[in-house]
């Protein structure tokens, strides 16, 4: 991948964590926070661990050690979650728009919360960033519809349809 195209996918992921946060605006309190019994329990849990995911990846990718991750229940509603969100999405932002394509083929060492030692290429992991919350941002629908509220399309053709149609505006 390019580093513009690199750019696009975290254009894409800030568009998209934006538009299903949206959805969730129509949530109760109560809703918010409701156990339904899934991989996390909560839309407000989900949510959390996509920050939780974008903060580790973000001090990762910056070769610092794994911060502490910040708890779901640091989250009290979706203004806290947008907030976080927001930070992180522009840091990630700003870390992919600095890249060239030496820095793309980087090798990054890390370790995995179970303390795991890895070493993988750049790009495969900024990738899986996004995907990281793609996948949750499904989960996060499928919660939204339990609780009978429509989610927002978080589509990647969908973010590019309504990009371009925007430019000729």
């Amino acid at each position: 991948m390019t580093p513009s195209e690199i750019h696009e996918l975290f254009l894409y992921n800030q568009w998209a964590n934006r538009r299903s946060q949206g959805a969730c605006e129509a949530l109760s309190p109560e809703q918010f926070t409701r156990n339904l019994g899934s991989s996390f329990p909560s839309v407000r849990d989900t949510l959390a661990h996509i920050v939780r995911g974008e903060w580790i990846w973000l001090g990762r990718l910056r070769g610092q050690s794994d911060p502490p991750l910040p708890p779901g229940s640091e989250f009290p509603d979706l203004a806290a979650v947008r907030a976080r969100l927001e930070e992180l999405d522009s840091a990630l932002l700003q870390f992919v728009s600095e890249l060239n394509a030496a820095g793309l083929e980087r090798i990054v060492e890390y370790k995995s919360l179970a303390g795991e030692k890895f070493a993988d290429p750049l790009t495969p992991l900024l990738q899986h960033l996004v995907d990281h919350g793609t996948y949750h941002r499904g989960q996060v629908a499928t919660l939204l519809r339990q609780l009978g509220v429509k989610p927002a399309s978080t589509g990647f053709v969908v973010f590019l349809r309504e990009r371009a149609a925007n430019a000729g505006k």
